[in-house]
């Protein structure tokens, strides 16, 4: 008997481990890359980029050693005017055909309180790295009841700006904010 409690323990204490910690990717469906920038002082504009992947590596289930990596491609641009993308994709902005990814490595995440994290890393976009922090806030784990898969939901908010990377350096701030604001959410399988 000792012994059963033993592999039991031993069998539950494993699959606990397996299901809160490892390796974790966005669920496309249920994440979104999103910014805003304000044009001409008096209206925001957003837009997402459509075609993304981020990794959630972690050993702890409170995902305080996490390293977080995206890649998203620059061509996915979408602000929902055909000609104002074919424009961000364009050498005055994201230069998409010489620069076909923007990518973020995560260097550290530091707690700063109940599930509320910054997280600092290498951006980098049009050819340039810069290191970023932002605000990242842990949403919860559940097991998704249609999948049945454990699912860890996050929000990654920040400010970056523009100049910085050489986007759209011939348009000035009181045209098009030198500050984008960054909101991205999403779900992460493991």
């Amino acid at each position: 008997m000792k012994k059963l409690l033993v592999i039991v323990f031993a069998f539950f204490s494993l699959s606990a481990f397996t299901i809160l910690n490892g390796t974790w990717t966005n669920d496309d469906a249920h994440s979104r890359l999103g910014f805003t920038v304000s044009h001409l002082g008096i209206a925001d504009v957003t837009g997402t980029f459509n075609d993304f992947d981020v990794k959630i590596t972690s050993a702890k289930p409170d995902f305080s050693d996490a390293v977080v990596e995206l890649t998203a491609k620059t061509a996915s641009i979408d602000t929902k005017v055909e000609d104002r993308d074919t424009h961000l994709k364009s050498a005055d902005f994201f230069h998409a055909e010489k620069y076909p990814t923007l990518t973020y490595k995560s260097t550290s995440v530091k707690k700063q309180g109940k599930d509320n994290y910054k997280i600092t890393g290498n951006l980098t976009m049009n050819g340039i790295t810069k290191p970023v922090t932002m605000d990242m806030v842990y949403r919860g784990t559940v097991e998704n009841p249609m999948n049945k898969k454990q699912t860890a939901g996050f929000q990654v908010t920040g400010t970056i700006k523009r100049s910085d990377f050489n986007l759209g350096s011939g348009f000035p701030a009181p045209m098009i904010s030198d500050e984008v604001r960054i909101k991205a959410d999403g779900e992460f399988i493991q």
